[in-house]
């Protein structure tokens, strides 16, 4: 190796070992500040020493996750015992609802004030 590689390799190694890592709320900060539209998303990306590809990155993670756990959400009450056993209730009701109308109809039918049709 030349003595310039070994150069550009040290430079390399301290730099990944300096970068500074955001944590999760830093990059939801980030993120709904872009959103927001306040300031255009350069200069934001300015101010937080960012590059806007990763800032993108972010953002398109970001929306991801949160369409993800909507659906999860949606899936979760869909497959809930709840939910089953709303269902059989409501079966229920509606047996209980069809006895009752026919038993109206017949004491309709017999009852002497109604009129026969």
């Amino acid at each position: 190796m030349s003595p310039i590689s070994d150069v550009e390799k040290r430079i390399k190694d301290i730099r990944r070992k300096t970068r500074r890592k955001y944590s999760a709320e830093d990059k939801i900060r980030i993120v709904l500040e872009g959103l927001r539209g306040e300031d255009t998303i350069a200069e934001l990306c300015r101010r937080e020493g960012i590059a806007q590809n990763l800032y993108y990155k972010w953002s398109k993670d970001f929306l991801e996750a949160g369409k993800i756990r909507l659906a999860g959400d949606v899936e979760r009450e869909a497959n809930s015992t709840e939910v089953g056993a709303l269902r059989s209730e409501n079966r229920h009701l509606k047996q209980l609802y069809a006895d009752l109308a026919m038993k109206n109809d017949v004491l309709k039918k017999i009852s002497p004030d109604s009129d026969t049709e």
